[in-house]
């Protein structure tokens, strides 16, 4: 068993398809009590198989950790396995990120792999 562990971090590390998106998985309920708390919070929309997400994600796991954005909490949606919660929320393309400032929805984007442009969403929600 160790050494299987072993080679699928090895491969995760060689294969970033691997590897698994930034966040906590979402549940209806994590959402409502950050935003019942007014804590900022990004919900990220990804599939593991989505090249623009993993380029998300590669953005996303330098900037949430910094100072200025680690007040933010990320639920991560599975868009193939939650398609209950992707239709609820009126997506219909993985790669979508939407922030929560409030307890309300605040902005949203698809498809975006910018750095500065990933920053300037999570700001409007601080």
């Amino acid at each position: 068993m160790r050494t299987l562990m072993k080679f699928v971090t090895l491969l995760s590390l060689l294969f970033p398809l691997f590897a698994q998106a930034v966040g906590d998985p979402y549940t209806q309920d994590k959402l409502d009590a950050l935003n019942k708390s007014g804590k900022p919070a990004l919900v990220f929309i990804h599939a593991d198989w989505c090249p623009t997400c993993r380029a998300q994600d590669a953005v996303l796991e330098k900037l949430l950790p910094t100072e200025e954005f680690k007040a933010i909490t990320t639920l991560k949606v599975d868009f193939d396995t939650q398609k209950p919660v992707v239709k609820a929320f009126g997506v219909m393309y993985q790669s979508t990120l939407i922030v929560f400032k409030g307890g309300k929805e605040v902005t949203r984007v698809t498809g975006e792999t910018d750095r500065d442009k990933i920053a300037a969403l999570l700001r409007k929600g601080l």
